[in-house]
């Protein structure tokens, strides 16, 4: 009789722990909120073919996003998704592509430098005729590599240097504000260089060069956006007569 009453005895304390268990396992799995997946976040990808063109001449511009549904190129809009446009800058300008979404915000850019044909050499304004022949050059964001389709500027400066061969230059290389003092001094002076070298290599005199580093202390453009970053990555000529 007691190992009947026992067994009853546990088999009730059994059920009971079965029901307490099953029970806490319910209010737990009601505890867990049902959390709604986060939408995608926009991308944005712009480019211009070509990058480089002279004044009157077009390019190409192109773009991409994805979730987004408000989508903006500065200057010129409201635009589809996807889609490229011709244009004819009348500067050198960057456009920003803004894609907008319940995800968020993504923006691009892409610079279209335009440069004007270099003019004869002429016995006038010696100053003038110098700032219309010779361009800047310009860089990449941390480089001092000079991009290919740079050449072009510099071939013709060489042009005028060799034109006028009492000119002598000072070859400033300048840089945006992103970084320390220190650094940009020594990246600045690898960009003067950099232009120096090229010139040397199509027939200017090294004599007639020199160059010194300023770094960001000098900025050409004091906004802190990438239009003004790419106005003060260069290597800067300026006419020591």
């Amino acid at each position: 009789m007691k190992n009947g009453i026992t067994k009853g005895v546990y088999s009730v304390l059994g059920l009971l722990v079965l029901i307490f268990t099953s029970a806490c396992h319910h209010e737990v799995a009601k505890a867990q909120p049902n959390v709604p997946a986060a939408p995608p976040a926009p991308t944005a990808a712009i480019n211009a073919n070509p990058a480089y063109i002279q004044h009157g001449q077009p390019t190409q511009l192109s773009w991409q996003t994805t979730n987004a549904s408000d989508i903006n190129i500065v200057g010129l809009g409201t635009v589809p998704a996807n889609g490229s446009r011709t244009i004819y800058p009348p500067e050198s300008t960057t456009y920003q592509l803004v894609a907008k979404g319940p995800g968020g915000t993504d923006d691009a850019s892409a610079r279209v430098t335009v440069s004007e044909p270099a003019p004869a050499a002429s016995s006038g304004n010696t100053e003038l005729t110098f700032d219309e022949a010779v361009k800047d050059v310009f860089f990449d964001y941390n480089r001092f590599n000079i991009r290919p389709n740079e050449m072009q500027d510099i071939q013709r400066d060489a042009q005028y240097l060799e034109k006028n061969q009492g000119t002598k230059i000072t070859v400033e290389g300048h840089c945006d504000e992103r970084g320390s003092t220190e650094y940009n001094l020594a990246l600045g002076a690898k960009r003067a260089s950099a232009v120096e070298k090229a010139l040397v290599q199509l027939g200017v005199p090294s004599a007639s060069i020199k160059t010194i580093s300023y770094g960001k202390e000098r900025p050409f453009c004091t906004q802190s956006d990438e239009s003004c970053w790419q106005e003060n990555r260069r290597g800067h000529f300026v006419d020591r007569q």
